[in-house]
């Protein structure tokens, strides 16, 4: 047993260090994913040194505190996304409707041909924008029946699992579709007016992840979120970024957007939101994200039922109150923090000019 329990400590232990290197190689990166997971590994861990071993020999003890930095580690990561954290984006009192704002994101799946659920839920929620991500022409023909509520549409459809719509009912300007980092993983670029008459700037992403069939390394996925976060980091206008991000809330790069960007997390004290992986309740997290300036209150932030794909939709209910804005106050970058940010850019040869800035679109 003793033999059993210190394997199990080291592979934990390794899980842990492992991202501290910040290493891009896939099997680094996806460390990132399941510290929820191995916190309850190290829970169960704990209770076994107790109950199967002698707690009052050396190497016992050894385990024990190993195992206990582990878990506090792994928890401090996740411990922002639950309800005993403050609030990050304060939860609205004011419910104009001229100043509301409600977003649907969801990745479809491709190869899903349940275009009925998605539709019955937009039919439901009411959402002022959808956005599906790896929508192909199929799954566009069978979106057009929303045009008739949602007459302001971006369309680029792929069938290489990152095709991207959006489907609004507000008047949706300046509108581009970029390739930032890969030639074939686009992202859209648009401002979105208000019924208030009020502007945001809207930036809708899905970069590739790292894994073994795709990209070795998570540096295209990186840079593409440094490459967004620096160009909204100085607007002076409200934005919003969302979409299919293929990185978990608590990851360093995430974190990392979040500090370059400035923007902000309604997630936090509230929640993880796990979005992925829909069939398996195990070993899901938050992959689907939206987030915004300080700008915006939160009216509502819900995980939607399934509609066929490994992606639960994700709702997202703001109010846009910019009064408030010097009462909601993010995470900061430090020093290091921005040359991190400059390598990851530096690497794929890519720098914040490369995201269209209001005015810039064709």
């Amino acid at each position: 047993m003793f033999t059993i329990l210190t394997i199990f400590t080291g592979l934990i232990l390794l899980a842990t260090l492992l991202p501290l290197s910040r290493h891009p190689h896939w099997i680094v990166r996806s460390m990132d994913f399941p510290r929820l997971q191995l916190s309850i590994l190290a829970t169960t861990l704990l209770i076994a040194d107790v109950v199967f071993l002698d707690i009052h020999m050396l190497s016992t003890q050894l385990l024990a505190v190993t195992t206990t930095f582990c878990l506090i580690w792994q928890l401090s990561w996740i411990f922002p996304y639950t309800f005993l954290f403050p609030k990050e984006v304060k939860t609205s009192t004011e419910f104009n409707p001229d100043k509301q704002l409600s977003i649907i994101t969801s990745n479809v799946l491709t190869p899903n041909r349940n275009a009925e659920a998605l539709i019955k839920l937009v039919n439901e929620y009411m959402p002022d924008v959808l956005v599906t991500l790896e929508s192909d022409q199929w799954w566009q023909d069978k979106l057009k029946v929303l045009e008739t509520d949602m007459p302001y549409s971006i369309k680029c459809p792929l069938d290489n699992l990152y095709g991207m719509h959006v489907y609004s009912r507000l008047p949706l300007g300046e509108q581009q579709i970029c390739y930032l980092v890969e030639k074939d993983v686009p992202s859209i670029h648009a401002t979105l007016t208000l019924r208030s008459g009020d502007n945001i700037r809207v930036h809708f992403l899905h970069p590739a992840p790292p894994s073994p069939t795709e990209n070795v390394e998570s540096a295209q996925r990186d840079a593409e979120l440094v490459i967004v976060a620096r160009s909204v980091a100085d607007s002076d206008m409200p934005v919003i970024v969302t979409g299919d991000l293929n990185d978990v809330a608590w990851s360093a790069t995430t974190r990392l957007f979040r500090k370059i960007s400035g923007l902000l997390d309604p997630r936090v004290g509230r929640g993880a939101f796990n979005t992925f992986h829909a069939d398996y309740s195990l070993m899901r997290w938050p992959l689907d994200h939206l987030f915004h300036s300080q700008h915006f209150t939160l009216q509502q932030i819900q995980r939607l039922p399934s509609i066929g794909s490994d992606h639960f939709p994700l709702l997202t209910r703001l109010s846009f109150t910019p009064s408030l804005s010097t009462q909601q106050q993010g995470i900061d970058a430090v020093v290091s923090e921005h040359d991190w940010a400059k390598e990851i850019a530096a690497e794929q040869k890519v720098n914040k000019r490369d995201v269209p800035k209001p005015g810039e679109a064709q």
